[in-house]
């Protein structure tokens, strides 16, 4: 399917919800507030990934933060670009919405672990998988949402008809394990608004 291969959608409007971008940021330092640079990954072959970019790079002077990209690509590759980043210190990792993100999932996750990066994901399936935290669209919502459009067009109703929904449900997911292992303290801000904490 789309979401597990390289180059395929990932997370629908996630991808188009460029507000969403300078939140990941925000996160990232209110977590690991030591961190004064961040790697994005992305890919540069999605227009979006280079719209995602764009909004980190914008809000990250406000923060103190300065930031730089790495392409997404075939798996040396992206071990290369985050072990490169990983040499100098305090750093951490942002990974943007895309199929190659997503394909290389657990790589970057154990990547971000060996370097001992705090990173934020888009999507919860990362912090499942062991990183530390996630803020975007909240999937279940969206398949409902979905199978009440697929129910109205069953009975009828042309699909052209139907406007476009972006995301109106998002979840911020944490990893207090993870933390942990980075020797990280979660705020109690944070915890406070978070829709879900693994220990």
């Amino acid at each position: 399917d789309s979401l597990s291969r390289p180059g395929g959608n990932a997370t629908g409007f996630t991808l188009f919800e460029f507000s969403l971008n300078a939140k990941w940021l925000e996160l990232l330092k209110e977590i690991a507030p030591g961190v004064t640079r961040a790697a994005v990954l992305r890919d540069p072959a999605n227009p979006t990934g280079i719209g995602q970019f764009a909004v980190i790079q914008s809000v990250a002077p406000s923060f103190g933060v300065e930031v730089s990209p790495i392409n997404l690509g075939d798996a040396g590759e992206i071990e290369r670009g985050v072990t490169a980043f990983a040499r100098a210190g305090n750093g951490g990792l942002i990974v943007a919405a895309s199929g190659l993100a997503n394909f290389h999932r657990d790589l970057i996750v154990a990547l971000a672990a060996r370097h001992r990066l705090p990173a934020v994901y888009y999507e919860r399936v990362f912090v499942t998988r062991g990183g530390l935290i996630s803020y975007g669209a909240d999937l279940v919502d969206q398949y409902r949402r979905a199978a009440a459009y697929v129910d109205r067009i069953l009975k009828g109703e042309k699909p052209a008809d139907l406007p476009v929904q972006a995301p109106t449900k998002y979840e911020l997911v944490i990893n207090l394990k993870t933390a942990k292992a980075l020797g990280l303290d979660v705020p109690a801000t944070v915890l406070a608004r978070a829709d879900e904490v693994i220990e």
